[in-house]
């Protein structure tokens, strides 16, 4: 039904408005083939896309804002999380306007469009190691709430372990084997990004507990004093200590990243001239939601917050019913985590199986190898998440490396190439600029980072 390389306008589906199919085997894009059992669907809501779009963007980086807030200072950190908003939606404009321009309808078939092959390819395998890293995260923050971590070098207690006590099967390992088999797996097996609407809706609801509630706390703490004023600005005495506040950097990108999922949503809308309110919408709302939380869990913990801010909430809170809002702030937020989790793995899915088998048909056609990337996925993202300690080091790895390259450079770059002559002169400074400051800023965070590691593992000198 689809040419290869070719554009097909849809036959058969009068109510979805500016509706087509390009190459299948474009990675970003729902494969639909002739019939995949879809004839019911008349194209996504915009409150769907919305939900589907924002849950992609909230996930894990809101756990690491707070921590951010601590390196960069409040005024500085609420800062660069708006400038990130701004940059992320210009950077999905450029996107969605070279698509239509070069009659693509997925991102790996605009970088086809501008670079050939090669293109096409990096920008599957930055897809890839990016949501690796963060549905790793997902676990590592998921076994962190449910059984505890040690990463800080300090203890804190999990929830089962608080409700029941250190047994075996609270233990880190088969909780998240458990979580795994029983919720990650049947959440992965759905085949249509718009089948994921509710659990979005849910998810997007349950962070907004989490923001509640650590807010109704904060408040409280506010007026009976016991809140000391948070640092308003960062504290930087010397060239290392500068340098240190690009570390923070890669998790503010990270935060920000949908762009994978802007274009596999816009296939699935009934009106596809939505996608530009879906997705000011979306990042009005997740704006709110990172500054809120930026805001309100930085002031509650101060200097002692964890590069997990959940982990904090295992202590005496000093206002009734700790223990109680400190089990719902954390099962809010891991149940949270569980609903995203399929989303983040749709594209995933998607970009692996067009990597390794890009001359294959339709991947949601083949059952077998739809069941065996699935499960293969699955089981790399477990390991991980049993070998990685701390949920700081997946984001600065995944933001400094292909983060970056999805959020920033590779837009950037697709607009420089300007393939159809439709860039202005502010389109290429501002790509300019993005490259510039996405290569800069994590030069220096990843240099920080290996710098730190190299002290941390160095021998003591040896005394006089």
């Amino acid at each position: 039904m689809t040419i290869q390389g070719s554009v097909t306008t849809v036959k058969g589906k009068r109510s979805r408005k500016n509706k087509q199919i390009v190459d299948e085997k474009s990675p970003l894009l729902p494969r639909k083939g002739e019939d995949v059992g879809f004839d019911e669907f008349n194209g996504a809501s915009f409150t769907g896309a919305v939900f589907n779009l924002s849950t992609t963007i909230v996930g894990a980086g809101i756990m690491a804002l707070p921590a951010t807030m601590k390196v960069l200072g409040l005024v500085p950190g609420i800062v660069m999380i708006v400038v990130m908003a701004i940059l992320t939606e210009a950077s999905i404009e450029m996107l969605l306007r070279f698509s239509r321009a070069g009659k693509t309808v997925s991102y790996g078939g605009l970088m086809g469009d501008a670079f050939g092959r090669i293109g096409r390819m990096l920008l599957q395998i930055c897809v890839i190691i990016n949501n690796v890293g963060v549905l790793i995260v997902y676990m590592i923050i998921i076994g962190d709430v449910l059984s505890g971590t040690s990463s800080s070098g300090v203890h804190h207690a999990g929830v089962l372990e608080g409700w029941f006590g250190e047994h075996w099967w609270n233990s880190r390992f088969f909780v998240v084997l458990v979580t795994t088999l029983a919720i990650f797996a049947p959440l992965a097996s759905f085949k249509r990004v718009d089948s994921l609407r509710y659990t979005s809706a849910l998810s997007v609801a349950l962070a907004v507990v989490f923001v509640v509630i650590t807010a109704g706390i904060t408040i409280v703490k506010l007026i009976n004093g016991s809140i000391a004023m948070p640092r308003l600005f960062p504290h930087a005495v010397d060239i290392s200590s500068v340098l240190n506040l690009f570390t923070a950097v890669p998790v503010l990108v990270t935060a920000y990243i949908c762009h994978y999922n802007v274009h596999t949503i816009e296939n699935e809308l009934e009106d596809s001239s939505q996608i530009h309110s879906i997705v000011r919408a979306s990042l009005g709302l997740c704006s709110t939601v990172y500054i809120a939380t930026s805001l309100f869990g930085f002031l509650l913990f101060g200097e002692s917050t964890l590069d997990d801010v959940l982990a904090n909430f295992d202590m005496n809170l000093g206002i009734p019913y700790s223990s109680l809002l400190n089990d719902a702030v954390r099962v809010s937020y891991a149940l949270h985590l569980m609903l995203v989790f399929p989303i983040i793995f749709f594209a995933l899915r998607l970009n692996l199986d067009g990597l390794l088998f890009p001359s294959a048909g339709p991947l949601v056609l083949s059952n077998r190898r739809f069941a065996l990337i699935s499960a293969g996925l699955i089981f790399i993202v477990f390991l991980g998440a049993n070998f990685i300690p701390s949920i700081w080091d997946a984001f600065q790895f995944t933001g400094a490396t292909a983060a970056v390259c999805i959020g920033f450079i590779f837009p950037a770059c697709v607009t420089l190439r300007d393939t159809h002559g439709i860039a202005t002169k502010k389109d290429k400074i501002l790509s300019v600029l993005m490259i510039v400051l996405a290569v800069f800023s994590n030069v220096v965070a990843v240099y920080c980072d290996a710098y730190k590691l190299f002290k941390r593992n160095a021998p003591p000198a040896p005394r006089a």
